[in-house]
């Protein structure tokens, strides 16, 4: 579903705000309304697609491949000798990687 409310109450609030030139303010919220309509200000941080380094319309056997691919990268086994601040990193990235990989898995299986 596409949002819209965004861009009605930028429209809105631009040409309350800007009053010397309603037209230029409400063309301005219109454009800030759009980029809050498309997540554009939205951290990524949360993205479980983006921390695997897929699209949403990956495969499950490219899901698999990508977990299993960075997994063997910053899996905490590997870095057992490595410094204290190394072994912290990866045991970090890797609860991450976890995580984005388990909830890719939930969000599918509800999609049915």
């Amino acid at each position: 579903m596409t949002r819209w409310y965004g861009k009605l109450l930028g429209f809105l609030a631009g040409a309350a705000i800007f009053r010397a030139n309603p037209p230029l303010g409400a063309l301005i919220g219109l454009l800030v309304g759009h980029a809050f309509d498309r997540d554009w200000f939205r951290l990524r941080r949360d993205d479980p697609w983006r921390i695997l380094g897929i699209t949403e319309d990956a495969t499950e056997a490219e899901v698999d491949q990508a977990y299993r691919r960075l997994m063997s990268q910053y899996h905490p086994d590997k870095f057992a000798t490595a410094a204290p601040e190394l072994r912290r990193r990866a045991e970090s990235r890797a609860r991450e990687i976890n995580g984005a990989y388990d909830r890719i898995r939930t969000l599918r299986a509800r999609r049915g």
